[in-house]
């Protein structure tokens, strides 16, 4: 085995981890968690952060 196999080997390797990366992001389970995930920010928690600074007004 010279240096060529192995980096052949390598990209092999690579390619299959980017399409199982792939495939779990697009795949029907992931689809949920991903819309929690992105409204997490428009979330109503903000109460502690408004404990913390009283002054400002909401």
């Amino acid at each position: 085995m010279d240096i060529n196999d192995l980096r052949s080997l390598l990209t092999v390797a690579g390619l299959l981890c980017f399409l199982a990366i792939v495939g779990w992001a697009y795949g029907k389970g992931s689809k949920k968690g991903f819309e929690e995930a992105a409204n997490l920010p428009f979330a109503e928690h903000d109460d502690q952060a408004a404990m913390a600074c009283p002054s400002q007004p909401r």
